[in-house]
């Protein structure tokens, strides 16, 4: 498992910008952004290097933020790689609440996913032959 920052934000200009400038101000790394909209709100779903301090950072400045457990699973970056594990993940019989992924250009895919069952899904991941990379390896990814 490792640590998402989740970032509620109002839909509006320059709110993405400005949260975004906090973490960098705080020399807070991204390594990955997916935003989701409504017509009043944003969330912003981050992996970043250092995500505690990022929380600290973004409260401070009077953002609602969280701190949310995901999995991170690796897969080689080829066509059907996402398809091949969201097949597996069906076998397990778990809900996927969310998902993205990100690449590294070097042919791997670190995928992310929200789930009902947290560590068992990781442990029966690894068990299938996926890499569930530690924490610092994704945020240094």
């Amino acid at each position: 498992m490792i640590k998402q920052l989740t970032v509620f934000l109002t839909n509006e200009k320059g709110r993405l910008a400005a949260a975004c400038r906090v973490l960098a101000d705080a020399g807070i790394n991204l390594r990955s952004l997916n935003v989701a909209d409504t017509a009043d709100f944003g969330v912003a779903r981050i992996i970043c290097d250092n995500p505690d301090d990022a929380l600290q950072a973004l409260q401070h400045a009077g953002y609602r933020a969280a701190i949310t457990d995901v999995v991170a699973v690796c897969v080689p970056d080829v066509l059907g790689g996402l398809a091949d594990l969201l097949a597996f993940m069906d076998t397990l019989d778990v809900n996927i609440e969310y998902g993205y992924c990100f690449v590294n250009g070097g042919g791997n895919a670190i995928d992310i996913l929200k789930v009902d069952g947290g560590a068992d899904v990781e442990e029966r991941l690894i068990e299938a032959g996926y890499v569930c990379p530690k924490a610092e390896d994704v945020y240094n990814f």
